[in-house]
């Protein structure tokens, strides 16, 4: 916040990893140095969470927190209007009300968007307009593909709290058929042992219906309903008392999902599961957890052969991703699931048809690194065909995922140095390099010292090895005598549309050296 360029960042922290903690400070540094914050939330629930929030940890400074939602009269919200123009509110809390023509700020200097993947296209542009010159703070445990892939590309600051709070569990997670006695059994456990549940029904139509079906199996259980097209005040009325103990079991909609923390709460059941995107289902799942006890997240579906392939796929990951701290992973996964989206359009979904995603992003990075006014280094592609067995043996390296970031990152190196430090983090920890790692280290170098002299293609059959220019590259004949003398080899020379170049390898050569050794000297 204190740089000359103002700050757009997203904090990417699981559910009750204490985003709003950071938020907190960021606006309180901000109200310090004598500007407004504006904190978009998604619901009027949270909303009204987040006022009580705000209002406690500042209650000692002279700080006024207001928010504006449906819960606010007509009267109260243009009062409140009223008072931001004149710059007497220093912290305003609010939903889409916020982003409406009638509000306007003194002097606005921070903007903090919780739970941004709620919030649509239309309603990012108009905070765009907002927030043009001010800092800018997103929180989100897990974020749409379109922000991923920015964050990931540079177009935006990405900070990632990985830490859990103490004493914090992982949500025991299980998916299957709806059935009554299961879900009896479930609610028991939990007002049992003094605990309340979570019962996500996202139907408003039928909300009813779930309500008499509940009273039917548990007929003792006091039962709250709550959903977002309820009066304002009836609303506020149940989220009180659910909060106060008054009730055991809460049937609401997903307007829970956004950050309600309610620690006593560690039961959570979801009907139709599979209508739920992967996000909303781990938002969801973290509203429970959220204390030192053992937290249960049932998942009802109907039969799997009625499932869409890419509902299978979202279960299979929220059952996979329960550990602490998985909400950047799944965001990852549903980046895998789902594309990127037209990063520079409305269009939130599907990869980019026309040149092909890989191709896209990499355009995509160049114009990020051009717009910051860094050197932007075209790669020349090397082809490279030899008769040899590239791969990490698993007795060398046994997990899958770690074989795949070391590929990863001897594909990204940019130079031997790189490659050396890839070379000892190795050595360091799996021990001494096995052969085979070694020859596609070598491999690697080979190829940079190919790219730097203008080589094309690179390839090696039955011990011969030949080399392929770039058609651009003029050889003459002086050149190529003085190559001849360096090389200490045999060689052979072809000049057809670009100038090609064979060399026999000796038998007692060990193959990738023998291929780095030619490139060197050429």
């Amino acid at each position: 916040m204190e740089k000359t360029v103002p700050m757009d960042r997203l904090v990417c922290g699981d559910v009750g990893y204490g985003k709003t903690e950071v938020g907190i400070r960021a606006a309180f540094k901000c109200v310090m140095d004598g500007k407004q914050v504006a904190a978009l939330v998604p619901t009027t629930v949270l909303a009204q969470q987040h006022l009580r929030t705000f209002s406690e940890r500042l209650k000692v400074f002279p700080v006024r927190v207001e928010m504006l939602s449906r819960f606010k009269s007509r009267k109260e919200q243009k009062e409140i209007a009223e008072d931001l123009k004149k710059g007497k509110v220093d912290i305003v809390i609010g939903t889409h009300r916020l982003l409406q023509k009638d509000i306007e700020f003194k002097d606005l200097g921070l903007v903090i968007v919780d739970e941004e993947q709620r919030f649509g296209v239309a309603h990012k542009e108009k905070l765009k307009k907002l927030k043009r010159l001010v800092d800018v703070l997103t929180l989100t445990a897990t974020p749409i593909p379109r922000t991923m892939q920015l964050s990931l590309y540079g177009a935006r600051d990405l900070s990632i709290i990985n830490t859990p709070p103490k004493e914090r569990l992982p949500i025991h997670t299980e998916i299957s058929r709806f059935d009554s006695e299961l879900v009896a059994d479930a609610i028991l456990k939990e007002i049992e042992r003094g605990g309340q549940v979570y019962f996500v029904h996202n139907r408003v139509q039928s909300i009813e219906s779930m309500r008499r079906l509940l009273s039917d199996i548990l007929p003792d259980i006091r039962i709250g309903v709550a959903h977002g097209q309820m009066n304002e005040r009836a609303l506020e009325k149940v989220m009180l008392s659910f909060l106060a103990g008054e009730y055991d079991l809460l049937l609401a909609t997903s307007i829970i999902e956004s950050g309600l923390d309610i620690p006593n709460v560690n039961t959570l059941i979801i009907n139709r599961a599979d209508r739920f995107g992967l996000a909303d289902l781990y938002q969801l799942r973290g509203r429970v957890g959220r204390s030192n006890q053992k937290a249960y997240a049932y998942l009802f579906v109907p039969p799997l052969r009625l499932l869409t392939p890419d509902a299978k796929k979202r279960l299979k990951a929220i059952q996979q991703f329960t550990e602490l701290g998985s909400g950047f992973y799944l965001a990852l996964r549903d980046l895998e699931i789902r594309g990127a989206g037209n990063l520079l359009g409305s269009q939130q979904h599907g990869f980019i048809q026309e040149v092909g995603f890989d191709l896209y992003c990499r355009l995509l990075d160049e114009a990020v690194k051009e717009l910051k006014g860094e050197k932007v280094v075209k790669r020349r592609e090397v082809k490279m065909s030899l008769d040899l067995d590239l791969y990490i043996p698993e007795g060398y390296i046994p997990f899958p995922q770690q074989r795949v970031e070391v590929y990863q990152k001897i594909a990204d190196a940019r130079n031997s140095a790189d490659l050396k430090k890839i070379e000892e983090e190795l050595t360091d920890r799996f021990g001494r390099i096995d052969p085979q790692v070694m020859d596609i280290l070598t491999l690697a170098e080979a190829k940079l010292i190919a790219e730097n002299k203008g080589i094309i293609r690179i390839s090696m059959r039955k011990g011969l090895l030949e080399i392929e220019f770039d058609q651009e590259k003029r050889l003459g004949k002086e050149r190529i005598e003085k190559m001849s003398k360096r090389l200490n080899y045999p060689l052979e020379f072809s000049a057809g549309k670009g100038l090609k170049i064979r060399v026999k390898q000796r038998k007692e050569e060990n193959q990738a050296s023998f291929v780095k050794k030619v490139l060197q000297k050429l």
